[in-house]
């Protein structure tokens, strides 16, 4: 299981984004919710169901934010090496969160190689008659944890079709990897939007990330210019907090978004698991409150979208929890 600490490790962002449940994609301003859980329960319609297949309920108003997967390329290669960016944009153009937990799941669970399972997703996804050509060395750069090598692997596979020398180079947490991409010694890295956009702009006080991509977008590139910075398109693969139930749980409500969990459950029962800042944080069971409406009968104080969380859904002992929206364990049936 991969820990997300390279999310929350930028400096400001640590404190003020992240702190949605404590993870990514997350902005931490005052919220309700507070002590160790919601109403008293009046019912059991939204009482928890076992089951071994989790799933992710869309978050249909945007509550958490847009941390979808976006290439950064430093400026100066990006400018010297005109062919980079839009090869990097055909792996946005073709990346999905569902390919995003397929290719976690054969790494993490089937314990496949990230090199090998990024070759296999290149050659399923990208025409290599599409790819602009190019030439020279260019160093991607990857975290220490699967997904980023994952990606990181996608991104160099691509440029080497393209016809770049392109290598891979673990790098590290983001305060290691961002120097390292504005000083140019390395070249390219897969980022999450909303994450690297709070980074760079690295003010607590100010938030202007937000649920919406393009307006995300919008407010990263003047502080991509200032780093000496581009990025290319966002793909739709996103990974941030997301909240799960077991497929048997959707089933019987027949619910696949947060709205309509609050719609079906309006008796005070559901029981809510995650970290122990949950209940203190917006993006967590205060937004869940205060955006959806949902009430919550318990909060149970598990990991923050780690084993704990996932076991306690599949037994049956919360209703949902806080997971990550590209988590491997969600391929698995």
């Amino acid at each position: 299981m991969r820990a997300r600490t390279r999310l929350i490790t930028s400096l400001a962002f640590a404190v003020a984004l992240t702190a949605a449940c404590g993870e990514s994609g997350s902005s931490g301003t005052s919220g309700g919710g507070g002590g160790g859980g919601g109403t008293a329960a009046s019912g059991d319609a939204c009482a928890p169901i076992p089951g071994d297949q989790l799933v992710v309920l869309e978050d249909d108003q945007n509550l958490q934010n847009a941390d979808n997967i976006i290439p950064a390329v430093n400026a100066e290669t990006a400018q010297a090496n005109p062919a980079l960016l839009p090869n990097l944009n055909q792996v946005s153009a073709e990346l999905t969160t569902d390919e995003l937990i397929e290719m976690n799941a054969a790494v993490e669970v089937q314990r496949e190689s990230a090199e090998d399972v990024a070759a296999a997703w290149v050659v399923e996804n990208i025409d290599d008659g599409s790819l602009e050509q190019g030439s020279g060395a260019i160093t991607v750069g990857g975290a220490n944890f699967p997904e980023s090598s994952i990606l990181a692997n996608i991104y160099a596979d691509v440029l080497q079709k393209a016809g770049f020398d392109a290598t891979v180079q673990e790098v590290g947490n983001r305060e290691l990897y961002l120097q390292a991409l504005q000083a140019g010694d390395i070249d390219v890295f897969p980022e999450y939007l909303a994450t690297v956009t709070e980074t760079l702009e690295g003010d607590v006080a100010t938030v202007v990330a937000s649920g919406d991509v393009e307006e995300t977008v919008a407010a990263l590139e003047p502080l991509a210019a200032e780093a000496g910075l581009v990025f290319g398109e966002p793909s739709e693969a996103a990974d941030q907090n997301a909240f799960a139930v077991t497929q048997a749980f959707a089933d019987e409500l027949g619910v696949s978004t947060l709205s309509e969990l609050a719609e079906a459950c309006d008796d005070g029962s559901l029981i809510l698991g995650g970290p122990a800042e949950c209940p203190e944080r917006p993006y967590c069971q205060p937004g869940l409150e205060e955006t959806y409406g949902l009430e919550f009968a318990e909060f149970r104080t598990l990991d923050t979208g780690g084993p704990l969380t996932r076991a306690a859904i599949e037994r049956g002992e919360i209703s949902l929890g806080l997971v990550f929206s590209s988590a491997g364990f969600l391929a698995e049936g």
